[in-house]
């Protein structure tokens, strides 16, 4: 039973799961649901809390999304958040613009640490902007509680009404004192206890997919990655022999990887599942030849991934859900519902229009990486499998500029290897939230053996990160990048230059393509 609950109402931002992510880290159950939620359903719920989220529109247009007001004089907690301020401050009878000045980035804010929401924050604190409306003067009742420059109310309290409004997010990273924030307001403005764990996810998950699939049979997607290697157990937990693993060796992972996954899940392996391993490497070379756009890429990627389940499920029999590992950065990423595309996933965003199953079931969906990751070790995987590196479903393909060949594999999976075996060996590879090589489509000129070489460039990527909605690129000692370089330039064929690449999440997503 959930004793206590905090729910986020969704206006279309970016970062709704992402907030929803912050509060379970401060021990309290947190639901995502749309803006619109009925004032009933809320009182069914008995949240301790709402959270208003961020969202792209201007709340004085027409179109704008907008919850009932008397949510407001219901006597529980609210924080608005970006859109979700302007819209608490615009229905109560304050101003909204459009701002002199747009702000976005990172943004020194002054606070008044007298407030609750401030409280053990730093008078002047970095936070994440990204606006281009402001609220221009607070609602009757309200205090500002902080403000920059060009903003003048960056926060805004009415603490007798238990309402409180930021115009920045700090639910990101880049707030360097976000979860402080929120820790304030799910405990001394909301009053939670922080009574929720883990473990009750993974219960709860468990008993809903016995309840869900019955006596269906169930076809698991495995790549023997973190998400899908959860998401296995999990099924094995719930279903038992009703589940069967397939592993799809498209001929684009890592480095020995279809061999490693193999010995972990198969027969010999320490997991009682059912396993299949489909050697598909010639069938997606012929898809993917002379193909160059990332989109495209993706697109047939996926679309073989399900027609390969299709075929080993008529095999099977009668086959009733197709379980995947998604996560949710990549439903976000993919666009689902209303937040923008950036890229599609093999697993999400690529599926094709017609899939032979039941049902597709994703029991990671809501879930961040490291949240799966400790979901993992709740079900007791070993540490090495809880730990391991993150890999794409369309794996080396979109690490791969350009046409996918099996030339430029074998220099992609050398150089990877290479450059994972040296961070390793540094002991640098603690703390990275992901890292890899990738083959950029350049070739330039370079001299070898005073010769003149035509050859491709490696870029290796390195960022630190606890949820990949944003990162920062990783500060690798330069001797180490530079032991790296020499082993890639010396031993793989075809390639006469390193690079490093830099680029933040956002601007930049962390994988390339």
């Amino acid at each position: 039973m959930k004793e206590e609950m905090i729910i986020v109402l969704d206006f279309g931002g970016q970062y709704n799961q992402l907030i929803a992510r912050r509060v379970r880290e401060c021990n309290v159950y947190c639901e995502v649901h749309p803006y619109n939620l009925s004032l009933d359903k809320i009182r069914e719920m008995n949240p301790k809390g709402i959270i208003f989220t961020g969202g792209p529109n201007s709340v004085y247009a027409e179109e704008s999304p907008r919850c009932s007001k008397e949510i407001f004089e219901m006597g529980i907690p609210i924080l608005g958040i970006c859109y979700g301020s302007q819209l608490m401050s615009y229905m109560l009878g304050g101003e909204v613009a459009t701002a002199p000045v747009s702000e976005y980035g990172k943004t020194e804010v002054d606070v008044d640490k007298t407030s609750v929401l401030f409280s053990d924050v730093e008078e002047k604190t970095i936070c994440w902007m990204s606006h281009t409306d402001y609220i221009a003067k607070a609602p009757q009742g309200f205090k500002i509680s902080a403000h920059t420059p060009v903003c003048p109310v960056a926060a805004m309290e009415n603490p007798d009404k238990n309402l409180y409004a930021v115009q920045f997010h700090p639910e990101v990273m880049h707030t360097q004192e976000g979860m402080k924030m929120l820790s304030n307001f799910v405990y001394k403005v909301c009053g939670c206890q922080g009574t929720w764990k883990m473990a009750s996810f993974v219960e709860s998950t468990i008993q809903e997919l016995r309840e869900k699939i019955g006596n269906g049979k169930v076809l698991c997607a495995l790549s023997g990655g973190v998400d899908s290697s959860v998401a296995a157990v999990l099924l094995s937990k719930a279903v038992g022999k009703q589940l069967t693993c397939v592993f799809v060796d498209h001929g684009l992972l890592r480095k020995n990887e279809g061999d490693e996954v193999e010995a972990v899940f198969g027969p010999n392996g320490p997991y009682e599942l059912n396993f299949i391993r489909v050697n598909a490497q010639e069938r997606y070379s012929k898809k993917l030849a002379g193909v160059t756009e990332p989109e495209a890429k993706r697109k047939i990627i996926g679309e073989e991934f399900i027609r390969v389940f299709e075929e080993e499920a008529k095999k099977i029999g009668a086959v009733d859900f197709l379980v995947q590992g998604t996560i949710y950065p990549d439903v976000i990423e993919s666009g689902l519902g209303k937040s923008a595309v950036i890229k599609s996933h093999h697993n999400v965003g690529g599926l094709p229009d017609c899939v032979d199953f039941k049902e597709i079931v994703e029991p990671l969906r809501l879930l961040f990486k490291d949240e799966v990751r400790n979901a993992g070790r709740e079900l007791g995987i070993p540490e090495y499998l809880v730990s391991r590196q993150p890999f794409p479903g369309p794996g080396l393909g979109i690490r791969i500029i350009g046409e996918v060949t099996a030339e430029k594999v074998k220099m992609v999976q050398d150089a990877d290897y290479i450059y994972r075996e040296e961070i390793a060996k540094a002991g640098v590879d603690k703390g990275l939230g992901q890292y890899f090589a990738a083959l950029t489509n350049m070739r330039s000129v370079g001299v070898m053996g005073d010769e003149r070489t035509y050859d491709y460039a490696i870029a290796l990527r390195a960022v630190c990160t606890s949820d990949f909605m944003t990162a920062e690129a990783a500060q690798i000692p330069y001797e180490v990048l530079n032991r790296v370089m020499t082993r890639i330039i010396n031993e793989v064929k075809g390639v006469n230059r390193v690079m490093y690449d830099l680029t933040s999440k956002p601007p930049g997503t962390i994988e390339f393509e």
